[in-house]
């Protein structure tokens, strides 16, 4: 005989997925237990919101208080060492007028802020405690946990979501992983107090800086400090001979502008940290009582602040599917119905985000984020794909199509350049074996 249920739905993983999911379905009357093995506030990269996020943040209830932590920011700034002005977009002026704005946020600030909304909604909320095992049989899940001070304890849910993040949790143990080869990335990254920033209005503005191997970030904070990340090729990492905070610096330098706002400023705590081979994919999003939301799904190259949209955007499409799974039970017409509405909702963002992404490096792309133009309302609709204005109804999509094919006609008119990076982006990507950042680590080696 098997126990009775511990709770209805069991979340594994208190970031923004997580504890965005249990707050939902903590609202609409389920027993939620919410498992997160570490203890807020930690630390977490990825301090960037999208202006769409707002809308979320607002269902949610919590609006103003990321507001109260968060720095303004109305756009964005792209900076390229083949084109003499710098490009300035603020979100404004894309095709949806109401999504003008939106924060950077201390990301161990937003994380703490949610994981409490969760438990304010009604969600049994436990930090300190790792999950170790998931077993699943026609009815529900069996988890069994390691509790700190507790020690191994062992629940049993109706349903399951997993929001591990890139801990992926169910996809590892089901097979369902898959490395993104055409995002083969890795990141250094670092917080410094004194950066020069943009003035005025424009101190919020993210900025993007390509660089010979890559780009950068430069995301200003409300607390005076700036986090600065060069995404870079793997073999680039690899290519590494010192300590890891100089081969920071030395990155820096390659990109004079860049250089130049943190000349004077201070690495606080001296501290780097990197990560390699961070993208990948799951085959699928959703069985019976399981579901992955957020990073535990899929994780892209972070060039368009995308992940705390995703992973939120994927608790909130996930509601629908967990409550007719237990109202109706796995196998009912209407679950089966919303099992596919998410599965494609969770495709959704990576395919539409990822196409950008694989050919941001790409010098027909960079000519186009240099000087955006707008024609046929291409400008309105990429600015509406920055803003993470993809899952509404804003009829943007014939613009984006007119925008591909721009690059494509743009890159076939000059067929040497562009036979030249296609090849060398195939070559950077190449597989480089492990990397010293295949998890994230602090400075000092």
């Amino acid at each position: 005989m098997k126990a009775a249920f511990d709770c209805d739905v069991l979340v594994v993983g208190g970031g923004p997925a997580g504890s965005t999911a249990a707050a939902l379905l903590a609202r609409e009357g389920r027993d939620v237990v919410l498992l997160e093995k570490d203890h807020h506030p930690r630390f977490h990269i990825g301090e960037s919101l999208l202006p769409a996020n707002v809308e979320l943040f607002d269902a949610l209830g919590v609006r103003e208080r990321v507001e109260a932590i968060g720095m303004p920011k109305y756009g964005a700034e792209f900076c390229s060492p083949h084109h003499a002005r710098h490009s300035l977009v603020e979100f404004a002026d894309a095709w949806d007028k109401s999504m003008p704005m939106s924060w950077h946020v201390r990301r161990s600030e937003l994380d703490a802020l949610l994981f409490r909304r969760a438990a304010e909604c009604g969600a049994r909320t436990f930090e300190g405690c790792r999950v170790q095992e998931v077993e699943f049989d026609d009815e529900g899940g069996d988890v069994t946990a390691l509790f700190e001070g507790a020690g191994e304890q062992r629940l049993r849910a109706r349903f399951v979501v997993d929001a591990s993040g890139r801990d992926t949790l169910l996809a590892q143990r089901h097979g369902l992983k898959q490395r993104h080869r055409k995002h083969n990335s890795a990141a250094l990254f670092g917080h410094f107090r004194g950066a020069r920033r943009l003035s005025g209005r424009l101190e919020g503005h993210i900025s993007i800086v390509w660089f010979e191997h890559g780009w950068f970030w430069f995301i200003p904070l409300a607390d005076g400090s700036t986090s600065v990340g060069a995404v870079c090729w793997p073999y680039y990492l690899k290519s590494r001979r010192k300590p890891l905070r100089d081969f920071f610096l030395d990155t820096v330098a390659m990109a004079p502008e860049l250089a130049a706002r943190l000349a004077g400023a201070e690495l606080i705590a001296d501290k780097v940290w990197a990560a390699g081979n961070y993208a990948y994919t799951s085959g699928r999003a959703a069985d019976r009582r399981w579901l992955l939301a957020g990073d535990a799904y899929a994780f892209v190259d972070p060039v368009f602040s995308s992940g705390v949209l995703l992973a939120m955007a994927s608790a909130f499409a996930a509601l629908p599917l967990v409550q007719a799974t237990l109202d109706g039970g796995p196998d009912a017409a209407p679950t089966r119905a919303a099992r596919r509405r998410f599965e494609a909702h969770m495709r959704k963002g990576p395919r539409v985000f990822g196409w950008f992404i694989v050919r941001m490096t790409h010098p027909a792309m960079r000519d186009l984020f240099m000087q955006p133009r707008n024609l046929l309302r291409m400008k309105e609709a990429v600015l509406g794909l920055l803003a993470g204005d993809i899952f509404g109804r804003t009829p943007l999509w014939t613009s984006l199509a007119l925008f591909k094919c721009l690059y494509w006609l743009n890159a076939l008119s000059t067929p040497r350049r562009s036979l030249r990076a296609w090849r060398r982006r195939r070559h950077l990507i190449a597989d480089v074996g492990a990397l010293d950042g295949e998890n994230v680590m602090a400075a000092g080696r």
